[in-house]
C-alpha cells in the first residue's frame, strides 16, 4: 500500500503529547502510575494503523488501558484524529518501531498483545520480520504477565498457517481459532480498517488466541 505523504503530520503529532507519548522508554515499568494514573491492565496493539480497532476496544472496555504502536507518521496521525474526537483517557499512541518492546515495557507489565493484519513478509528470506516469528514471541513473553495472551487476526492464510506453527513450536497454548471469523459464533469482534476492506471483498478473516 502506497502511503499519501502528510507534511503536517509531524507537527500535529508533536502538538498532542497527551495522546502520543514521545519518550516511551522513560515510562518503562511505570505506565500505570505515570501515564494512565490507574492500576488497570495494559493491552498493546503492534501496528495500530489508523486506530479503528484500538479506539473501538477502548470504548468497549473503559477499565482496560490501551497502547497503539505505529511507525508510519502518515498513518498514526489518523489514529490521533480519532483519539482527539473521542477524548478517550485509556488510549495512548507510540510513534515508534515496535521491534523490541522491551525498550518501552518492563517484564510482566503488559496484559495482552494484539497483532492485526501484520505484514505477511511472504518470502522465506524475510521470515524473521514476521511479527509471529520466534524472536518476536520471546519479546512478547518478556513483557507479558504470566499466562499473558496474543490475539492475532489476518486475511492472509499463509501467514496464519505459519503463525499457528510458530506458536506451537514455541509452546504456546491455542485457546481459540477461526478460519472464517465473520461467519463464526464469535461475538464482540471489533474490526480494523483492513478487516472491513478485505471482508467486503469476500475474503475470510482468520483469528486465533494463544496463551503463554
Amino acid at each position: 500500500m502506497r502511503l499519501r505523504h502528510k507534511p503536517w503530520a509531524k507537527e500535529k503529532i508533536e502538538g498532542h503529547p497527551q495522546y502520543v507519548i514521545s519518550n516511551p522508554e522513560e515510562h518503562k515499568g511505570n505506565w500505570n502510575e505515570e501515564i494512565f494514573k490507574n492500576d488497570g491492565p495494559i493491552h498493546i496493539e503492534v501496528g495500530t494503523g489508523k486506530g479503528q480497532f484500538i479506539v473501538g476496544m477502548a470504548k468497549a472496555n473503559p477499565h482496560i488501558n490501551y497502547i497503539g504502536i505505529e511507525l508510519q507518521e502518515s498513518v498514526i496521525v489518523s489514529a490521533l484524529d480519532k483519539l482527539i474526537e473521542e477524548a478517550l483517557p485509556n488510549v495512548k499512541l507510540l510513534h515508534t518501531n515496535g521491534e523490541d518492546l522491551r525498550d518501552f515495557f518492563a517484564k510482566n507489565e503488559i496484559g495482552q498483545v494484539y497483532l492485526n493484519f501484520s505484514d505477511p513478509w511472504p518470502k522465506k528470506r524475510h521470515e524473521k520480520r514476521r511479527l509471529t516469528y520466534k524472536s518476536f514471541l520471546k519479546v512478547y513473553q518478556n513483557i507479558l504477565v504470566k499466562h499473558g495472551e496474543i490475539h492475532f487476526k489476518t486475511d492472509n492464510r499463509g501467514l496464519f498457517e505459519y503463525s499457528l506453527m510458530s506458536f506451537s513450536k514455541y509452546g504456546l497454548l491455542l485457546k481459540y481459532v477461526s478460519l472464517d471469523l465473520h461467519n463464526s459464533e464469535y461475538e464482540d469482534n471489533i474490526m480494523t480498517e483492513y478487516e472491513e476492506k478485505f471482508s467486503a471483498k469476500g475474503h475470510p478473516i482468520y483469528r486465533c488466541e494463544v496463551k503463554y
